[in-house]
Formats: C-alpha cells, sequence, structure tokens
C-alpha cells in the first residue's frame, strides 16, 4: 500500500507537474476574492437588449447620440497647432452601449427603412 501524506501522485508521462500546480493554485484563489458588484450592470443589460422598431425613434438616436466624441478639440492659435485635447467619451462607462445603441438605430434605418444615413455620419 502506498501512502502519500495528502500530497498529489503526479504521473509525468501524462501530465505536467506545473499545470497540475497552476490548477490547484487558481483554485485556492478563487475560494477568497469578493464577487464584483457593477451598479451599471443592470442598465447595461438595458441599453444592450433595447430594440429599434421606429423609424422617429430611430432618427432620435442617431441624432442625440454623436458619431463622433464632441469633446476632442484642436487648439489653434495664430495658424499654429498648439495643444490637442484627446477624446474623453471612453472614459463614458456606458461609452459601448451608446455606440451600438447608435450603429443599431443607424443600421435600422439603412436596413428597415431603407433610407440614406450620410447626413447622421
Amino acid at each position: 500500500m502506498l501512502k502519500t501524506n495528502n500530497q498529489h501522485i503526479i504521473l509525468p508521462a501524462f501530465i505536467k507537474p506545473a499545470e497540475v500546480e497552476a490548477t490547484h493554485q487558481a483554485g485556492r484563489k478563487n475560494k477568497f476574492t469578493l464577487p464584483k458588484f457593477d451598479l451599471l450592470q443592470p442598465l447595461r443589460k438595458k441599453l444592450d437588449n433595447l430594440e429599434i422598431q421606429n423609424r422617429d425613434f430611430a432618427h432620435f438616436i442617431a441624432k442625440l447620440i454623436p458619431a463622433q466624441c464632441p469633446f476632442e478639440r484642436d487648439i489653434i492659435l495664430f495658424g499654429r497647432k498648439i495643444a490637442h485635447i484627446p477624446a474623453l467619451c471612453q472614459l463614458n462607462p456606458l461609452y459601448d452601449q451608446f455606440v451600438g445603441l447608435r450603429f443599431r438605430a443607424l443600421c435600422y434605418l439603412v436596413d428597415k427603412c431603407g433610407e440614406d444615413i450620410q447626413n447622421y455620419c
């Protein structure tokens, strides 16, 4: 009879010891991590699940959400660019949901309504 003293028996022909240790360590870490709670997750889900089914609503969304960040600017003084303000919209925690909603609205206008959306770009 083989006594192991609660140690893992590793068969190097089939299992690499590093893989066993990595999975064992990962199991220990998951026990003590706190669950992450995101306050904006319900709003994100609601925006992602919002379906565009009305032409007027699609026009409203396409006009409301800009195609480019309105805060991005080049500061020009006497014909020379002295500074650049980068796009700050990506700091918005709901940026991806708004961009996706605008994209779905524009796709609805093109696919279902057959409209030209060049004036929204």
